[in-house]
């Protein structure tokens, strides 16, 4: 099944270099980020105690990487739908605060069709306010 979103594209709108729509998150909260503590089991106290984090040289509280990233699958769900999504990979780039609104957005690499039907290979990027990529990667999804 593909995704609301990529169900509603034509083939020429998923071509290579084709803008895929964004995904815009609330801002980030310090509650999100100590709920995200005990979802993931990540309660390293730079997440949630400023002054933990100025201890180690940080200007205060900062989000789990695996945040930003859970951002992009759920954007990869979004587009596409849960079973639809057979790769994701990402690298971080800059830190996440709380107060930043991450935008998720994606552009096609390449499109590919096989026996199995149709694969996208995209790059997908997590931005903040400021138009920095925070985290970036690629992803593959299957449609149909």
């Amino acid at each position: 099944m593909i995704g609301p979103v990529l169900a509603a594209r034509s083939d020429q709108e998923l071509d290579r270099g084709s803008v895929l729509p964004d995904l815009r998150k609330a801002p980030i909260t310090e509650l999100q980020l100590v709920k995200y503590a005990g979802a993931s089991g990540d309660y390293n106290l730079i997440h949630t105690d400023d002054e933990t984090a100025r201890t180690v040289g940080l200007e205060g509280v900062i989000a789990h990487g695996m945040l930003s990233m859970a951002f992009l699958g759920e954007y990869l769900c979004w587009l596409a739908g849960p079973e639809s999504i057979r790769r994701l990979s990402v690298r971080f780039n800059e830190m996440v605060r709380p107060g930043d609104t991450l935008t998720c957005r994606g552009r096609v690499k390449e499109q590919i069709t096989g026996n199995a039907g149709r694969q996208l290979l995209l790059e997908v990027w997590a931005e903040n306010q400021r138009a920095e990529r925070v985290t970036v990667g690629e992803a593959e999804v299957h449609i149909t």
